[in-house]
């Protein structure tokens, strides 16, 4: 006797769970093989982090850890957060190699390019960070330390706040990548996206002003990429989803013939 249909409805959905599961497992283990890869660099990567603090520290300053056990467990936090971050790729392949027979062709001739794109956009969030913000707010904050009050940042407390400001940042950089999936999606279009600019700008600042310091600097230096990516997401949805939606029809038209 053959399976019934609720037999093989419940066959499929036994192997796309272990589909699942190996795809997970896989993921798992490129973030331990790159944490047991810089395991022994540890300190190094936290000397690394910690270097646009240190340069903004007045002289004879440092900073200090507070925890018994933190000079250990926070560079240790630090690898294993940048194991996860550098896995990221490898994550997102297994996530699409789960579900891309799934897709139809149109679907995965706009994924695989926004999956790519959203990997590059979220590294160089974080490259802008440390590269630009960091200096810039540690600056203003050691400069407005009142007289005769000693600069010692934890180093526990120092480590949460700049992944903090790396994770929103990498996020911020995110945004066109949200603008285009919600033209493809149907959710929204173009035209009513650019309609929502003064809110975009608005909001864009009332974030800048609610993620980094109270300073003018660091809240434009978050507001106004978030602003121009938001711009550049109305822009590519315009070029990207018109060819999506011929795509679409086409495949429409196969399917009925």
């Amino acid at each position: 006797m053959s399976d019934t249909p609720e037999e093989d409805r419940e066959l499929s959905f036994l192997e796309h769970l272990v589909e699942l599961r190996s795809r997970l497992l896989k993921a798992c283990l490129s973030v331990v093989v790159v944490l047991i890869a810089l395991l022994p660099f540890s300190r190094r990567l936290y000397e690394a982090l910690a270097a646009p603090m240190m340069a903004q520290l007045p002289e004879g300053s440092s900073m200090i850890a507070i925890d018994v056990a933190s000079p250990f467990l926070t560079p240790f936090k630090l690898t294993l957060l940048i194991s996860i971050m550098i896995s990221i790729p490898v994550v997102l392949y297994q996530l699409w190699a789960f579900v891309a027979p799934a897709l139809f062709k149109h679907e995965k001739k706009l994924a695989r390019p926004l999956l790519l794109s959203s990997v590059i956009l979220f590294y160089t969030g974080c490259a802008f960070a440390y590269f630009i913000v960091f200096p810039l707010i540690f600056g203003f904050l050691t400069s407005v330390a009142p007289e005769g009050v000693a600069v010692m940042t934890d180093i526990s407390k120092y480590l949460d706040f700049v992944m903090t400001l790396f994770l929103a940042f990498g996020i911020t950089f995110e945004v066109p990548i949200a603008t285009i999936i919600l033209v493809a999606t149907g959710i929204t279009t173009p035209d009513k996206m650019a309609s929502w600019r003064p809110y975009i700008i608005v909001g864009a600042f009332a974030l800048g002003m609610i993620l980094t310091p109270p300073d003018v600097i660091s809240q434009t230096l978050l507001a106004l990429p978030m602003w121009l990516l938001f711009e550049i997401g109305i822009v590519f949805s315009r070029i990207l989803i018109p060819e999506k939606k011929e795509d679409a029809e086409s495949e429409a038209d196969q399917a009925t013939s």
